[in-house]
């Protein structure tokens, strides 16, 4: 599912579908809003989003066989919770 399909779903408890696009984006740049601050974000029945940190590594260039530093990065992890693990 993609974000057009997931605007059409809420699309159909809503008066239009302007308005289903406007809950959409504002649920999802509240999260990203939320994880910019490193903040978890825990939607009931659904899940967990949290910032994971990454720490610098080495690596090697799969066509030269060079070994090179990858640098520390952050990452987002999903953990479901356990009624949406259940429910597959």
């Amino acid at each position: 599912m993609n974000k057009a399909q997931l605007i059409d779903i809420v699309s159909e408890n809503t008066n239009t579908k302007k308005e289903a696009q406007e809950a959409v984006e504002t649920i999802l740049d509240a999260i990203k809003k939320a994880l910019k601050k490193q903040e978890p974000v825990t939607i009931a029945g659904f899940g967990t989003f949290k910032v994971k940190n990454r720490k610098a590594r080495s690596g090697r260039n799969p066509k030269t066989g060079e070994t090179i530093q990858i640098a520390a990065s952050k990452s987002v992890g999903f953990k479901p919770s356990k009624d949406l693990k259940s429910s597959l």
